[in-house]
């Protein structure tokens, strides 16, 4: 009874959102003790630029992938995920902690649009203040009014991962290892100043590690680790 009780409160601190209708079925990432949701990219992915985003997308999968700032980020069942790798192991991150410059990218680059998308248009950044709430909305009052002519270059793709696939593709610990060896970027000031995010309560629960393989660090956005951790590089 003790360990459910803590897990409910980690889904709460995390922001979860129930997913939108029962016609999304893709798995990705998912979460707690006895589930088990997941993502599947068999190969690394085919990466375009998003056009006057310092953010990339996956114009071939059936998936909402992105690449922004050094990590990968999928948004499924009404939540955000993070990887530096494009398979996983993911983390989920709550709507607090996502990137400014990702939510802004139009829903035309959701290659699988959630249905509470129908009726948006393509070419704006999804209303995220109706699905995260009024909480949110309060937190976040200029998160789509972004100078993006003073956005940071986009980050280089780690495109050394291509020669991982299948039973190549690495544990954590190995991902870490090769991230280190081949993968030398460092977040941009820019990156930081344009996407703040809301630090966690002191103390508060932290959501763990997603998905089929142990944790990776996380994202860079803004120097904070998403999730109340230290700043990092």
């Amino acid at each position: 009874m003790k360990s459910k009780l803590v897990w409910c409160s980690i889904l709460l601190a995390a922001g979860l959102h129930r997913p939108a209708s029962a016609d999304v079925q893709i798995g990705v990432g998912v979460a707690l003790p006895g589930i088990r949701i997941g993502i599947n990219v068999p190969a690394y992915p085919q990466l375009l630029p998003v056009p006057g985003y310092p953010v990339y997308y996956a114009p071939d999968l059936d998936l909402n992938l992105f690449f922004y700032d050094g990590y990968y980020w999928v948004f499924t069942d009404g939540n955000w995920y993070y990887s530096t790798w494009y398979d996983g192991p993911w983390m989920l991150a709550a709507p607090d902690y996502v990137p400014y410059y990702l939510l802004q990218v139009p829903v035309a680059y959701y290659r699988r649009p959630p249905p509470f998308f129908r009726g948006w248009d393509r070419h704006r950044a999804p209303r995220w203040g109706e699905h995260f709430g009024n909480s949110w909305r309060e937190r976040h009052r200029d998160w789509d009014r972004g100078n993006r002519g003073a956005a940071p270059p986009r980050a280089p793709l780690p495109t050394y991962q291509r020669d991982f696939r299948g039973p190549r593709y690495p544990s954590a610990p190995d991902q870490r290892r090769l991230q280190e060896r081949y993968y030398h970027y460092q977040a941009q000031p820019g990156a930081r100043r344009q996407a703040p995010m809301y630090r966690a309560p002191p103390g508060g629960p932290r959501p763990q590690a997603q998905g089929r393989r142990e944790g990776t660090p996380g994202p860079r956005g803004n120097g904070q680790h998403p999730h109340g951790g230290p700043p990092r590089g």
